[in-house]
């Protein structure tokens, strides 16, 4: 339970919305308001600590420093995602922001990795709270435990350092996400929360219509058990392509090169109805993806992300079942069915074959 709980209209904790859902997500977007957002947090000190977390992710970390922020994949040995981490370092120690199902297995992984390193790990969740904005970090006041205020800046804005975007577009919506994380002592969380109010509060369902809206990727709805970066376009802010080796580098090197990532995500626009996650996505008769988040925003009206396969039409006309009734969807592409194959190598013709 939070303060945030208790004020009227409070719908889950932490709150969903506030009775006021369109209204919220207008002040969110506008940088007037703040969100509890639910978030786990892994902490990992000691000098060996970035080199460390560098050598096992896919992010060049090696360079951050205190204050910067990036963003990071731990992937399999097949190149599929297994867990997604906000990182920032105050220069003494990196603080790891993960869906909060997330915390407990990256810290216990983490933990038997460390080996002769000089690293600590730990699983911060029960001692920070976490306020999302997309305005300047005032009114709520984070963490300073080594004298840097700890504020995550999402990356997503542009194409970070050794990554690669694939969608086309001229004018990514992204460029306009100005989002970013406050990490806040839970001891000092009722005069964070009482800041809020102040400034101004919106819940959970409008962040993720403001995240939709910004084709961004997010681990708890878009990656499933077969997700590998490329599909995403996670190549945008948490890939760098000519760093070290880690985990699952072969594949993400191999498809971006030489391949096609087999699904791709689309940007749905929705014909009057919000389905749910999951929602199964048609081309005609046929099962051709399936829906991974949806939102009303408070412009586009009802949209949604969904991994579709790489062979579907761009200009294909879908449908999504909303109560098992058909809705029409628009696709908006994100990531186009060439993506990858960057490497351009002739294929070579086979012994005996005519040209």
């Amino acid at each position: 339970m939070t303060e945030l709980t208790e004020l009227d209209g409070a719908v889950g904790d932490p709150p969903e919305h506030y009775g006021n859902p369109v209204g919220e997500q207008r002040a969110l977007a506008s940088g007037r308001a703040v969100v509890l957002v639910p978030r786990g947090v892994v902490t990992v000190s000691g000098p060996d600590r970035l080199s460390w977390l560098d050598s096992l992710t896919s992010q060049r970390l090696t360079g951050l420093q205190p204050g910067e922020s990036a963003e990071t994949l731990l992937l399999d040995p097949t190149g599929r995602i297994e867990h997604v981490m906000r990182v920032l370092d105050d220069g003494e120690t990196a603080y790891l922001l993960v869906e909060p199902e997330e915390a407990e297995p990256l810290a216990a992984w983490l933990a038997r990795m460390r080996f002769t390193l000089r690293v600590e790990v730990a699983d911060a969740t029960d001692r920070f709270a976490v306020f999302g904005t997309l305005g300047a970090a005032e009114g709520v006041e984070p963490a300073a435990p080594a004298g840097i205020r700890l504020v995550w800046e999402d990356p997503w804005r542009a194409v970070v350092a050794g990554g690669h975007q694939y969608a086309l577009t001229a004018e990514h919506p992204g460029a306009e996400w100005s989002y970013r994380e406050l990490l806040v002592e839970r001891e000092a969380l009722a005069d964070a929360s009482a800041a809020a109010v102040e400034r101004g509060v919106a819940g959970t369902v409008a962040l993720e219509a403001l995240r939709i809206a910004a084709w961004r990727p997010r681990f708890a709805t878009e990656v499933d058990e077969r997700s590998i970066p490329h599909e995403l376009d996670w190549l945008r802010s948490a890939v760098h392509l000519t760093k070290g080796c880690y985990r699952g580098q072969e594949t993400v090197a191999k498809v971006h090169n030489l391949g096609h990532p087999p699904r791709r995500l689309v940007l749905l626009q929705l014909d009057g109805a919000v389905p749910a996650p999951g929602a199964e996505v048609l081309l005609g008769e046929t099962v051709v993806g399936r829906v991974t988040s949806a939102a009303m925003h408070h412009e586009q009206g009802p949209i949604a992300l969904a991994v579709v396969k790489r062979s579907v039409n761009p200009s294909a006309s879908l449908v999504v079942l909303v109560d098992d009734l058909p809705v029409a969807a628009a696709q908006e592409l994100i990531v186009p069915p060439e993506a990858g194959a960057t490497a351009d190598i002739p294929r070579i013709p086979r012994l005996g074959s005519r040209r």
